[in-house]
């Protein structure tokens, strides 16, 4: 059997970006007759972007693009696809032999639900729970890929083949999303202090979120200001 690779991280890169914070307000700017004249004086960079941002005119912010590369487990990808507002391109298990890499938590991820499954807050478990869940996950993991492998040996197509998946699979896409919704994916996908709205989200996509965010502040550094001083909240 092929030996499992094991990530306990998920990869985010910034492949690609088009435009500035200049794209931004330079989009606005066309609309900017139905300012007054107050509002005009105003409208500097940094002031016409946080304009922008607390009065929710978010268009200009769709004219800024970024596309990621992510991999990372399969359960994390759907939760990214619940945000229909993106280009998606996802390594496909029909047409190609899967890689044998699967994502199994670290130590410090966070064990067990001490919250409710409404609201839930998760806290560390026991060094032993940890060590069992691992051991249950990895026998279950080389089992199911070589069911996998042994489907393919058989002449079994790739497509039905891969129904021996665990969602913990690693998969690798391409997302290409503009700042407008960018932002509304961080504000859902971040739980942080700063945020008008509290947000719960899991452990493994809020690690994607912060690795993009951090790309965002770097190659947007006036919108994202904006962004945290509007309390997160998307225009």
């Amino acid at each position: 059997m092929t030996e499992l690779v094991i990530l306990n991280a998920p990869v985010v890169s910034l492949i690609d970006h088009m435009g500035s914070d200049r794209s931004v307000t330079r989009a606005a700017r066309v609309s900017l007759q139905g300012l007054n004249e107050e509002e005009k004086a105003a409208a500097k960079e940094q002031g016409l972007i946080n304009y922008l941002m607390k009065n929710r005119h978010g268009s200009p912010f769709e004219h800024a693009v970024c596309t990621f590369y992510v991999k990372g487990p399969i359960f994390t990808f759907r939760e990214f696809m619940r945000h229909r507002m993106a280009g998606y391109n996802e390594r496909s298990g029909r047409y190609s032999v899967l890689p044998a890499e699967f994502y199994l938590p670290s130590p410090d991820r966070p064990l067990v639900n001490i919250g409710t499954s409404a609201a839930p807050e998760f806290g560390p478990g026991t060094p032993e729970q940890y060590e069992r869940y691992i051991a249950r996950m990895m026998s279950l993991m080389e089992h199911a890929w070589q069911v996998y492998e042994d489907n393919l040996a058989d002449g079994i197509a790739n497509e039905m083949s891969r129904l021996a998946h665990l969602v913990n699979l690693c998969s690798e896409m391409y997302v290409t999303i503009n700042l407008r919704s960018l932002m509304n994916f961080l504000s859902l996908r971040i739980d942080s202090p700063d945020s008008l709205v509290r947000s719960r989200p899991q452990y493994e996509i809020q690690q994607c979120a912060e690795l993009m965010e951090a790309a965002f502040a770097e190659h947007y550094p006036m919108v994202h200001a904006a962004f945290v001083a509007n309390q997160r909240v998307a225009p």
